[in-house]
């Protein structure tokens, strides 16, 4: 089952890597799959699973983007999809998946307390266990098959970056992360000489489930009683893959990084304003990442770096009044009713120039 995902854009750093002092910063554009996220890979394995059992219809929860996916992939097999939302999802994301067809529920405070989410995910599986279904969440603790669709994003870098020595991740529950973890241990075993980068789980202040047990070292982890960060995607307080992601870390090739909202969306405005990519918040807390990461050391001038850019802007239209206010929009504002306005505008930009 494919709607063309993958495949996706990994371009150089035009103005953000000099700026960093960085030689070789790429961006791997997830944002440019069919529905505007990495997910897109999760659901062409996920429904195409479904597909394959002559499924009629199936569960699922997200935030946005997972639901966006699953939605368009089941409307292209023709599977019915129900969706439970997480409590506050961008509109621009809940809207998409309406769009699609998709039968959706916004539950109040799943995916903010972690009481409230355990509940309704048990309370799903219990209903597709009855039904003959699955549910489909992007994470490996429930749909492996949906997320060896994602390993494939470490297969494209690690054949594009023979050398890649750093990938900065986002992380939630932390199957991206685990996926890309993953993708390059199948990839080394088939590519002899090919040494695996050093993987960064980077996530928001307010959703510290494991970014900072890597950071400190630690082997144990806790889910939160309430995630507190404002960035859409990124709201988990259950572990989910965290476990998995610190088993792997004893590898020494898996680092942790936490970041506050306010630099991640500071970030997101660099990335739009300086490198034309424009995405939702949680695109950008990698680029974020690696900015902690350079202050501390460990990464070298000529190291080949990639951020993920893993969800379009248009995804969370809110976020965007952050970028575009004040100035920015001083012209858009004014009202230009004959050309008179036309050339007074233009003189005063040249002014403000």
């Amino acid at each position: 089952m494919t709607l063309g995902e993958g495949n996706t854009p990994l371009i150089r750093s035009r103005n953000i890597g000099k700026l960093l002092g960085l030689e070789e910063l790429y961006f791997k554009l997830e944002n440019l799959n069919p529905t505007g996220s990495y997910k897109d890979r999760f659901a062409a394995l996920a429904v195409g699973n479904l597909l394959m059992r002559k499924a009629k219809f199936f569960l699922a929860t997200s935030s946005g983007n997972t639901g966006a996916a699953l939605a368009a992939y089941g409307a292209a097999s023709d599977i019915r999809c129900f969706l439970s939302v997480v409590d506050g999802a961008p509109v621009g994301k809940v809207e998409q998946m309406g769009i699609y067809g998709a039968d959706i529920f916004m539950i109040k405070n799943f995916g903010i307390s972690r009481t409230v989410t355990e509940n309704v995910m048990r309370t799903l599986q219990d209903l597709a266990k009855q039904s003959g279904t699955n549910v489909e969440i992007s994470a490996y603790c429930y749909s492996p098959i949906g997320m060896a669709g994602v390993e494939t994003i470490a297969f494209e870098i690690a054949e594009a970056l023979a050398q890649v020595r750093h990938v900065f991740v986002p992380a939630g529950g932390g199957g991206l992360t685990l996926a890309i973890i993953k993708g390059f241990e199948k990839w080394r075993k088939l590519h002899a000489g090919f040494n695996k980068p050093s993987v960064f789980c980077v996530q928001p202040d307010g959703n510290n489930t494991i970014a900072g047990a890597l950071e400190a070292d630690r082997s144990l982890i806790k889910g939160l009683a309430k995630s507190t960060t404002t960035i859409s995607g990124l709201q988990v307080p259950n572990i989910l893959d965290g476990n998995s992601i610190i088993s792997k870390a004893r590898s020494g090739k898996v680092k942790g990084a936490l970041v506050p909202d306010a630099a991640v969306y500071e970030c997101q405005q660099q990335l739009a304003q300086l490198e034309g990519i424009y995405c939702e918040p949680a695109g950008a807390v990698a680029l974020t990442g690696l900015k902690k990461a350079l202050s501390t050391g460990g990464i070298r001038r000529k190291d080949k770096i990639v951020c993920l850019v893993t969800g379009h802007g248009f995804k969370d239209p809110r976020s965007a009044s952050r970028i575009f206010s004040g100035d920015a929009c001083r012209y858009f504002n004014k009202a230009i009713e004959s050309i008179a306005h036309v050339k007074n505008s233009i003189s005063d930009i040249k002014n403000f120039v």
